[in-house]
């Protein structure tokens, strides 16, 4: 994610993270400096320090989650059937269209306008629709 900051982010554009805690219980931390703490020691480790936002833990799917994700998931559905190793998750109910790992990413437009969802390793796909949206909002 830092690496998208590098590319982009002179053209109106930032990574906005959102820790989250229901994959495989991942995120541990309880308030935001815990969780940046454990960005720079533990994983990734190495002093690593994000070059945006990071915001407090949330909840992305089941009865508790965040009316940012309800919204994204609505506007953005990825419905594919096979949903992956259900003990792995952590809330309830489970649902076709919830975002199924830790760095899933939504590309949202400079006006507010969800325009694509990427799974969570598709980096080179992301770049390639980076420049589409970023150079299109530029001309206009």
């Amino acid at each position: 994610l830092n690496a998208l900051m590098e590319m982009f982010g002179h053209l109106n554009f930032t990574v906005l993270g959102f820790p989250c805690n229901q994959f495989g219980l991942q995120s541990p931390g309880k308030v935001n400096h815990e969780m940046l703490n454990i960005l720079k020691y533990v994983r990734p480790g190495g002093g690593f320090m994000p070059k945006f936002p990071v915001f407090s833990k949330v909840e992305v799917n089941g009865l508790n989650e965040d009316p940012l994700f309800t919204f994204l998931k609505e506007s953005l559905p990825f419905v594919n059937p096979v949903i992956g190793d259900i003990k792995k998750f952590y809330w309830s109910p489970i649902k076709v269209n919830d975002i199924r790992w830790n760095f899933e990413k939504f590309l949202i437009t400079a006006n507010g306008m969800p325009f694509k969802r990427f799974k969570e390793y598709v980096t080179m796909v992301i770049e390639s629709e980076f420049k589409l949206i970023l150079f299109q909002e530029q001309k206009t």
